[in-house]
């Protein structure tokens, strides 16, 4: 045997350096897999381009699924002849084929989430609602692309996803979208892939878009629940768009205009919701997914 390479100091620290953010990334994929939002196809896919992800033994990445567990992973491991020291990039093709009717078993199977796609009005509530169901654990809230410039308070990918027009046209091109529409001379729309992901993983999504991006919705995922949000009274509407300090009298009057042909589009919905109290309409949402 020959002599190992001797390192430099500075070689040794990028070395121990690359070694811990391997470790720290697949922790990370770790505890996304166990809080659903990566399914074992997602992590044969990231294991392609990301060498620490290739690099996870397959007995970690087994382990780490919910209803698995250190048992059942060797168990599988033994029957399916899969060495205990293999990692991701070194599975064949028929291996990865095993592993993915594993998981498309009864007993392994992931019930897939329930699309709520919420609508209604302008000035009904709709964002609020949709805000306090981010915190409920099970629901993922989706958020739509737009053309649009961010106000000052607003995040990119936690309010919207802020695109060109450019882009937004090849997002198009490429059907990359759920529903899409333009309003005020500017385009929304829910991209498709990241909505199909979370429900795949079992998980609940809202979408909180207009009533003719619902209608789409409905044309695309006919297992969709459309939910009307309409207000306690038509005086509460008014109020609710009058007080809107960013409107002028001319955009005021053309909203209420507007509202008054949505409110006829309720007969659509599968399900009609009164904004009384927020808190109540988040409860009957959750109550809904669970149906």
């Amino acid at each position: 045997m020959g002599t190992p390479p001797q390192l430099t100091p500075q070689q040794r620290e990028a070395a121990l350096a690359k070694a811990a953010a391997s470790r720290k990334r697949r922790a990370e994929v770790k505890a996304q897999i166990k809080s659903q939002e990566l399914t074992i196809e997602s992590v044969f896919a990231l294991a392609q381009t990301d060498d620490a992800v290739g690099k996870m033994r397959v007995k970690e990445l087994l382990e780490s699924f919910s209803g698995v567990g250190k048992v059942r992973a060797v168990a599988m491991m033994e029957r399916l002849n899969i060495s205990p020291t293999r990692r991701i990039q070194g599975l064949g093709r028929h291996q990865l084929n095993e592993l993915r009717q594993e998981f498309m078993k009864p007993d392994m199977a992931i019930r897939p989430g329930r699309l709520i796609v919420l609508s209604g009005p302008g000035g009904v509530g709709k964002s609020t609602v949709a805000k306090q169901l981010r915190g409920a654990q099970d629901f993922w809230v989706s958020i739509s692309a737009t053309t649009r410039k961010p106000r000052s308070n607003e995040v990119d990918g936690r309010d919207y996803f802020f695109v060109s027009d450019e882009e937004f046209s090849r997002m198009i091109a490429h059907d990359e979208f759920l529903e899409w529409a333009e309003f005020a001379g500017n385009r929304y729309g829910t991209p498709q892939r990241a909505v199909e992901d979370a429900l795949r993983q079992g998980r609940n999504v809202l979408l909180e878009i207009e009533i003719a991006g619902a209608k789409q919705v409905k044309t695309h995922l006919p297992q969709s629940l459309l939910v009307f949000l309409e207000p306690p009274t038509w005086e509460e509407l008014v109020s609710r768009l009058e007080g809107r300090g960013t409107d002028g009298a001319e955009r005021r009057a053309q909203r209420l205009e507007l509202a008054q042909e949505e409110l006829a589009a309720a007969a659509f919905f599968d399900v009609v919701l009164v904004n009384d109290q927020v808190e109540s309409v988040v409860q009957r949402l959750v109550e809904l997914a669970q149906n």
